[in-house]
């Protein structure tokens, strides 16, 4: 007997709706209005860039048009439009969904780059950089972490900022720093010699002294390019420092909101797990039949929406305690923490429901499998954030 093959293409079709992995409706708290910018910006994000990122993440390549394309459709300036909490989280969930590389790259973008501007930034600096960052005509990059030090960077930071007449001069290494390859600046925190603390600056990347090299051999995340940065003697006019930003509070501020966004990011992974997932289960046949009407596939089916549902509703809940100014650090590390957890579990179900296709990147599910073990130890490890709720509600910190 000679068979055919049945899946000769990878192709899966388009994504099934919101509603489909939204099994509570938390879309229907928006507004009319923000109802249809969501289905507007979910509509962009399936037709025209979901179905092409597959192709990026395998060759480790930045696809640069894409980017452009999102910031044609407001995807670079979230933070900067109107609209509730609850509708930017939604917007950052279906761009995860879409694709977690660019997802991060957006959020970094809008949560820490124009973040970092509206917060601390000054006037001249936001009348500068944030019109074109808003559609991507400018990219920055957030300089943080260091090669000796992630978790305890407020006490471990070693870069340093020297005051020299009307220049500051920085030197130092930083590691991990996505989209530095190609930014127009970086965020940079480094220590001032004079005081000690923990301040932030605008550094562009064409000064003298600053180098990124792009990290190599990356298993997850792979079309967003990270970088170790070299800053040797350089030097920044005083006006590029960060007003509002003396000391380690105004980036704690931006880990804290980070720390929201990336739960939403998590939500979103789950929501194309179980696109993909519902998909091949309802599609492939074996022994006669579809994978579907068999028990041991309906389990973890069900076991994966109760995890996007668990963290859609409680991103719902962050989302209003952040519209009312009671968003807490502990709160961020909460969400952060339990939402990348189950996001873990959710894409371990999935990868092992479809068997050997679930290591295919253009499948999706082996490229958002080992993006999820990316998201679950950035922004803050789980150990870390457990930490700070640890913290929070005993009283005692388990930190040395």
């Amino acid at each position: 007997m000679t068979c055919a093959p049945t899946e000769a293409s990878p192709e899966l079709g388009p994504a099934p709706a919101l509603e489909d992995a939204d099994y509570f409706h938390v879309s229907n708290m928006l507004s009319p209005e923000e109802q249809q910018r969501l289905k507007v910006m979910r509509d962009v994000l399936t037709q025209e860039i979901r179905p092409h990122v597959a192709e990026f993440w395998t060759k480790d390549e930045f696809p640069h048009h894409l980017l452009k394309k999102l910031g044609q459709h407001g995807f670079g300036a979230i933070e900067t439009e109107p609209g509730s909490r609850l509708f930017k989280g939604l917007v950052y969930a279906e761009l995860a969904r879409a694709d977690l590389s660019l997802s991060t790259l957006v959020g970094i973008h809008n949560e820490l780059i124009v973040g970092a501007l509206l917060e601390a930034g000054s006037a001249e600096q936001q009348d500068r950089w944030i019109p074109r960052l808003k559609t991507f005509d400018a990219v920055g990059s957030f300089a943080l972490t260091e090669p000796d030090h992630g978790s305890d960077i407020a006490k471990g930071l070693c870069t340093t900022a020297t005051k020299e007449g009307d220049e500051w001069v920085l030197n130092g290494f930083k590691r991990w720093i996505g989209g530095a390859t190609f930014a127009d600046f970086l965020i940079v925190f480094a220590r001032d010699t004079a005081d000690h603390e923990v301040k932030g600056f605008i550094v562009e990347t064409d000064r003298p002294g600053v180098h990124a090299r792009k990290i190599e051999h990356k298993m997850a995340l792979r079309i967003i390019p990270n970088a170790d940065i070299t800053l040797e003697n350089v030097r920044i006019p005083a006006e590029n420092a960060l007003t509002g930003a003396a000391n380690f509070s105004a980036a704690n501020i931006l880990l804290r909101n980070s720390r929201a966004w990336v739960g939403w990011e998590a939500a979103g992974a789950q929501m194309a797990i179980y696109d993909v997932v519902h998909h091949y289960a309802t599609s492939r046949h074996q022994f006669g039949r579809p994978l579907a009407e068999f028990q041991l596939v309906q389990q973890p089916i069900a076991k994966i929406l109760g995890n996007v549902t668990a963290s859609l509703a409680m991103m719902a809940q962050l989302a209003r305690l952040q519209e009312a100014g009671g968003l807490e650090m502990s709160h961020a590390a909460l969400v952060k923490a339990s939402t990348t957890a189950l996001a873990r579990e959710s894409a371990q179900l999935g990868r092992g429901l479809l068997g050997g296709n679930g290591i295919l990147a253009d499948r999706e599910m082996g490229k958002i499998f080992a993006d999820v073990e990316a998201i679950y130890t950035y922004e803050g490890t789980y150990e870390v954030n457990s930490l700070i709720v640890g913290r929070a509600v005993t009283g005692a910190s388990a930190f040395i």
